[in-house]
């Protein structure tokens, strides 16, 4: 069973999480890659509460959880803000990150933006996340059965037929994350062969956030991950090269974003 490669961006104060919790990813069966990145397991112990940040992913989450009380399901749109969960005593999360645009299919009769900024019961979207369901993902003794346990849950619902818009969504929010020079809604737009309009509607419809906020979102990911490094970084040329007009830009969305500026955040990772 392969497991993705070791991946902060988002993680505020990652030293600090993984110190904490046990943290892993794996791999969903083949079939279901088109539509999920990924599972994440964290299992935890902790003599003392600990408050975890993230800076959030346009991803959908679908999350089998225990902590104090009985198991259950959670689904999470994307949150505007820092997401944020203060983990007390012994608990354990299985999560199912969806890829952009790879949730539309399972919940096609709204706009995925119609779950951004909520948490809810995952049986309001999936009947099937019974208590049992949660159950049946969170006991299992290794990662490997948890995973057959995700698979199984899942399989079953996966979409009849894919749709051509939220694959096209997808491709355009991997762009964004793997191309640096994809910076501006109408370059995005124009290379889409769409309006910018339609861009919006598009991303509304199968991501469940703005162009704009994707673009963003994935400028303060890398600078947060370099501000977490023990280096001297360059702001200025940092900023040029996320493509902000110029280095106050790049401290204006990191503070708005993370709540500290990204000299404070680099200072208190070197600590």
């Amino acid at each position: 069973m392969a497991a993705p490669r070791r991946d902060t961006r988002g993680i505020v104060d990652p030293a600090g999480l993984l110190t904490r919790v046990r943290f892993r990813r794996h791999e969903p069966a083949e079939p279901l890659r088109r539509y999920v990145e990924r599972y994440w397991f964290i299992d935890w112990d902790l003599p003392e509460p600990y408050v975890s940040h993230v800076v959030p992913h346009p991803s959908v989450h679908l999350t089998f959880q225990q902590d104090e009380g009985s198991p259950y399901a959670e689904l999470t749109g994307i949150p505007g803000g820092l997401y944020t969960r203060r983990l007390t005593g012994r608990g354990r999360v299985c999560g199912v990150k969806f890829r952009p645009g790879g949730f539309r299919p399972y919940a096609p009769d709204h706009p995925v933006s119609h779950w951004t900024g909520r948490v809810l019961p995952a049986r309001e979207v999936f009947p099937q996340a019974t208590p049992a369901a949660a159950r049946s993902v969170l006991t299992p003794t290794t990662d490997e059965a948890r995973v057959a346990a995700l698979d199984a849950f899942l399989l079953p619902l996966a979409p009849a037929a894919p749709d051509p818009q939220a694959d096209i969504a997808t491709a355009l929010v991997d762009r964004v994350h793997e191309d640096r020079t994809a910076r501006r809604v109408d370059d995005l737009a124009r290379t889409a062969g769409l309006s910018v309009r339609a861009l919006q509607r598009l991303f509304s419809a199968c991501v469940g956030v703005s162009p704009k906020w994707v673009i963003l979102r994935y400028r303060i990911h890398e600078a947060l991950e370099r501000a977490g490094t023990r280096g001297e970084v360059d702001w200025a040329a940092l900023a040029v090269g996320l493509g902000y007009a110029d280095q106050a830009h790049l401290v204006r969305d990191f503070t708005a974003t993370v709540g500290v500026p990204p000299t404070a955040y680099a200072q208190a990772a070197a600590g």
